[in-house]
């Protein structure tokens, strides 16, 4: 006989970054595990040191972090949390990202620009990731661009039974706030038995969001709006979109988003927007300085950690999607 037979478990462990340990601590409990105490901290010119608790020797490590903002700061740290498991002999490294950062820098606009959400996925590889799961990229094609298993899991389920518990579906149209997310807003078409309704919109590329609505294309008048969207930045293209569909005669709006960035302008805007209520999930961390009652958040915990405990199990990551469809 040659070789050495072991009779050892796999064993999962979770690591968390400090853009939003909220999150992992929701997901963790939902797992039934804790998440690994870590020394993180920054020195003095800036440089980001860590170092974990516990062995991580022959693991199945899983590390969550969120690219909040400053988002160059936390996709740093993300590396160097990988490299050091990577050092540290785990057995595998899936990389949890809720919110997927310059996701939006997907392609080429003009020439002599960039693809940074390629840059971010060969970072992610090259520092020693095995596995990538992600919730609702910007677009699809982003999973390609990791040399790898990318899991791309979806908040649809999340927000669209919420929001059709509480509308009356009879007067619900689902409306995309531009040619991009029509696909996904007819998802949600299927998912609620609604109409779709498109604004259409024009962008400056050459002024950073700087956007013109033009027109509403589908019957809103009189109808409960229900705009629907990956992401709110600064929210001028969602808040142009909602002023369109009222001056199409909508009697309300609903936005909902998975990522609620929220940054710049943000407040104010959907402060002062006729929108009743704007639906975010917690992929990323709730602004400090945004305190208000129409914003909603709901809780993406429970799906990533089906995703984990699929991917820990061998099981099949797909069959969630099928159920979230």
């Amino acid at each position: 006989m040659t070789g050495i037979k072991t009779t050892g478990e796999k064993k999962m462990m979770l690591f968390s970054g400090r853009a939003h340990p909220e999150l992992a601590e929701e997901v963790a409990h939902q797992l039934g595990i804790g998440v690994v105490p870590t020394k993180a901290f920054d020195f003095a010119n800036g440089e980001i040191y860590v170092r974990f608790q516990e062995s991580a020797r022959g693991a199945d490590c899983f590390l969550m972090q969120s690219h909040t903002a400053p988002i160059n700061k936390w996709i740093m740290e993300q590396l160097i949390m990988i490299d050091a498991l990577k050092r540290a002999s785990a057995r595998s490294i899936t990389v949890i990202v809720p919110s997927y950062g310059y996701a939006r820098q997907d392609k080429k606009h003009k020439g002599r620009e960039p693809i940074s959400a390629r840059l971010v996925a060969d970072l992610l590889k090259t520092a020693g990731a095995d596995r990538i799961l992600t919730v609702d990229l910007h677009t699809d094609q982003i999973q390609g661009f990791f040399d790898g298993p990318v899991d791309h899991l979806t908040a649809l389920p999340v927000l669209a039974d919420y929001v059709g518990a509480k509308v009356d579906r009879s007067k619900l149209t689902i409306v995309s706030p531009d040619a991009g997310r029509v696909r996904v807003a007819d998802r949600w078409c299927d998912r609620l038995d609604a109409p779709l309704a498109i604004v259409h919109k024009r962008r400056d590329k050459d002024v950073a969001n700087q956007v013109t609505v033009h027109e509403v294309v589908g019957e809103v008048k009189g109808r409960v709006c229900v705009l629907v969207d990956d992401m709110i930045d600064t929210g001028g293209t969602i808040c142009a979109a909602a002023d369109a569909l009222f001056a199409h005669g909508a009697e309300d709006v609903i936005v909902t988003a998975t990522h609620g960035i929220l940054s710049g302008p943000a407040a104010d805007r959907l402060k002062n927007s006729k929108v009743s209520e704007f639906v975010f999930t917690n992929t990323l961390p709730d602004p400090s300085d945004l305190e208000m009652d129409k914003i909603t958040v709901l809780s993406i915990a429970p799906s990533i950690a089906r995703a984990v405990r699929e991917v820990f199990e061998d099981g099949s990551v797909t069959s969630l999607f099928e159920e979230q469809s």
